[in-house]
């Protein structure tokens, strides 16, 4: 496993998360406009941790092919059986 990079994207993921939470509880007016906006970097970070998780590529060197495609949603979890 690509501990560095899992674990980066997965920090990245948390921040995301912290700061959607954050402004959330802060602006009365935050709704689906800004979750929308939101969601899309929140699971590029998560999917990235577990796609890319087996790659040998030092943080930040990925191919624009391999950047898409660690973005699309896991094929090989289970989920929920």
């Amino acid at each position: 496993m690509n501990r560095e990079l899992v674990l980066h994207h997965l920090a990245e993921a948390q921040e995301a998360l912290t700061r959607m939470l954050e402004e959330a509880r802060a602006n009365a007016s935050w709704d689906i406009g800004e979750l929308t906006a939101e969601m899309p970097h929140l699971y590029h970070h998560i999917n990235t941790a577990w796609n890319a998780r087996e790659s040998p590529n030092p943080i930040g060197q990925a191919s624009d092919t391999e950047f898409l495609g660690w973005s699309a949603f896991p094929t090989d979890l289970p989920m929920f059986e």
